[in-house]
């Protein structure tokens, strides 16, 4: 996994600023993977409970008629056509047509199986139809799953008072053109609108709920130290010290290591070695490089550093972590 724009040797910060968005590099991140999707035409009356599944973020598209999600710890919200619903957290949840419906767990469901990751759900009593689009997905790079971890338990998007009504309504009616169809690449267009609108709705969170403004993601709006984070995930490979990151955004270094640590919440180098160790971990999910190529692209000399600060920060030994991942992709 190269960085997103590498930083070419003898470079400075300055070359770069007015092209570096850090926020916009952490969005950049969420592209979806280990997707699984499933088109819903249910009547009322009706209800349905989805299991949690760590790690995964789960997002539901109402394309006609309307229903109720309940996501324990959150007040049931009513959808209409024309929103979507994120569950971040891989938290169980429930949608029902009307109070009072009883409960049937999904698994308990027929569902008529198209693909691998692709299946139709027909269910309810024959009343009021609604269409839904749904998904569970998981974002590999820690940029993504750090993000992802940040948000709350629901988040909701109505697309007709987003500020930009036309092309999300283009949007769902795509995806729900592609559900209906799925033709060739038909799963793929699912996946790419759904990483548009759920940057959309992380995007809506940020700009509404003051809660995005402290932390880490409060820490990429900051001018100096979303740059020093920038500069670190565009190039964690490069031998950085509190010095040298100072340097380029023009900080002294003890300003530097008090703000950092304040905004982020733990030290600079500490934060450097744990997002190299997490960007490490994501790609020997991804590839079969050699662990001494993986000790290079993160700035480690020797592949027993890499390996001793790989277990030392994640627990097992980098072998014992990619064997672990093709096991659990078996599964």
């Amino acid at each position: 996994m190269a960085p997103h724009r590498p930083i070419l040797p003898g470079m400075k910060a300055k070359d770069l600023w007015p092209a570096i968005d850090p926020l916009g590099e952490a969005l950049h991140f969420l592209r979806m993977s280990g997707s699984f999707y499933c088109r819903s035409e249910v009547t009322a009356p009706w209800s349905v409970a989805l299991p949690a599944l760590d790690d995964c973020l789960m997002f539901h598209v109402v394309t006609a008629g309307e229903c109720w999600i309940a996501v324990p710890g959150v007040a049931p919200r009513l959808l209409r056509a024309g929103e979507f619903a994120l569950v971040p957290h891989g938290q169980g949840h429930a949608f029902y047509s009307g109070p009072d419906v009883p409960t049937v767990a999904l698994f308990d469901l027929p569902r008529q199986t198209v693909s691998e990751r692709y299946e139709v759900l027909r269910h309810g009593g024959g009343g009021a139809p609604t269409s839904m689009v749904c998904g569970v997905v998981r974002f590999d790079h820690p940029a993504a799953e750090r993000l992802v971890k940040l948000l709350p338990k629901l988040l909701c998007v109505d697309s007709a008072s987003a500020g930009q009504h036309e092309w999300m309504q283009h949007s769902l009616r795509l995806m729900m053109s592609e559900a209906r169809t799925l033709l060739p690449g038909g799963e793929t267009i699912i996946t790419r609108l759904a990483d548009i609108l759920v940057i959309q709705a992380i995007r809506n969170w940020m700009a509404q709920d003051p809660a995005a403004q402290t932390g880490w993601i409060g820490a990429l709006q900051d001018k100096q130290i979303g740059r020093a984070l920038a500069l670190i995930h565009l190039d964690p490979a490069r031998p950085w010290t509190v010095a040298t990151l100072a340097s380029e955004v023009a900080m002294s270094r003890s300003a530097l290591s008090a703000r950092f640590t304040a905004r982020v919440g733990e030290p600079v180098m500490q934060y450097l070695a744990r997002w190299r160790m997490h960007l490490a971990l994501a790609q020997l999910k991804e590839d079969d490089a050699p662990l001494a190529d993986l000790a290079s692209r993160h700035g480690y000399e020797s592949e027993a550093a890499f390996s001793r600060a790989f277990k030392r920060w994640v627990g097992t030994s980098p072998g014992a972590a990619r064997q672990a991942s093709r096991r659990a992709a078996r599964a």
